[in-house]
């Protein structure tokens, strides 16, 4: 089913019917990171010799009563080796600290096709994978072909992705497009041909987990993307985007910044390092954070 169109919902400003939406839980977990970076890994316009920050990586749960959303699905130990990252906790053991087994998760969104959001989806042998389809058609299509845009995907999740499309578990959407009441898919292409940014109503507002519509705080802050894309202007745009969709700059959340940790809190001690509340007030502000 493909579905289309923006409703009133999607302005900024005057989001819906916020006082009739109940507010999800929304939560970054964290699983993984690379060190040793370069700023020219990280930032289009940089010195390469001078040293980056880590990249980390995260997935999102957005949970809502009996409601579950898993946005995205990480990668596994076999990608870790051979990609040189380290690996600290499988996806699904990670959802696990919250009560979440994969195994009984029925809707999960995938923002883009790359190995580090679409990796383990057979974790997740119940669930309905939403995805755009431009994203289907550039991790299927000619572009494959180029040696450079095939290294940052996997043929091993790109095969279970067509196995979950053939046995009836994969919804496309085109464009914006609701999921649920105070849950929207975002078309935000640049990075990719077809990613989705996610909007959440929780208790502080409408939360955006812009996956890699912005890698880092400060990307869209020095308006210097990073340095992976299929189009740059379209990137660019996506940074406008992004502002334009969330309550405010401390709404919206990027895909690998280590600064998401120090910005929100922990749901209890033992989660400390782990998993984040991202519908909680940060502690840190955006300015802070986009340094």
């Amino acid at each position: 089913m493909v579905e289309a169109g923006v409703a009133a919902e999607v302005k900024a400003g005057a989001i819906g019917d916020e006082a009739a939406l109940a507010p999800f839980e929304l939560y970054a977990l964290h699983y993984a990171v690379h060190t040793g970076r370069k700023q020219s890994d990280n930032f289009l316009n940089a010195d390469p010799h001078e040293s980056g920050a880590d990249l980390h990586y995260f997935i999102w749960l957005a949970r809502r009563g009996q409601e579950v959303y898993v946005i995205d699905t990480g990668f596994a130990p076999a990608a870790a080796a051979a990609r040189g990252r380290t690996l600290l906790r499988r996806p699904a053991d990670a959802l696990k600290l919250l009560g979440v087994d994969a195994a009984d998760v029925d809707q999960v969104i995938v923002t883009h096709l790359h190995y580090d959001h679409a990796g383990t989806l057979t974790d997740f042998p119940k669930a309905r994978f939403h995805i755009q389809v431009a994203e289907a058609a550039y991790a299927t299509g000619p572009c494959i072909c180029d040696p450079k845009t095939r290294a940052t995907f996997d043929v091993e999740n790109i095969v279970d992705y067509v196995r979950s499309l053939y046995a009836g578990r994969v919804t496309f959407h085109d464009g914006d497009v609701r999921l649920a009441p105070g849950l929207w898919v975002h078309k935000i292409p640049g990075h990719t041909a077809g990613l989705q940014s996610v909007r959440v109503f929780t208790k502080r507002g409408w939360v955006i987990v812009a996956s890699d519509a912005t890698h880092l705080y400060a990307n869209v802050a020095r308006k210097n993307p990073f340095p992976i894309f299929h189009d740059q202007q379209a990137l660019l745009a996506g940074f406008d985007r992004l502002k334009a969709l969330a309550t405010s700059l401390d709404h919206i959340v990027p895909g690998h910044d280590a600064a998401v940790m120090r910005a929100y809190r922990a749901p209890d001690a033992s989660l400390e390092g782990i998993v984040v509340r991202l519908d909680e007030q940060p502690v840190l502000s955006w300015e802070k954070l986009s340094r």
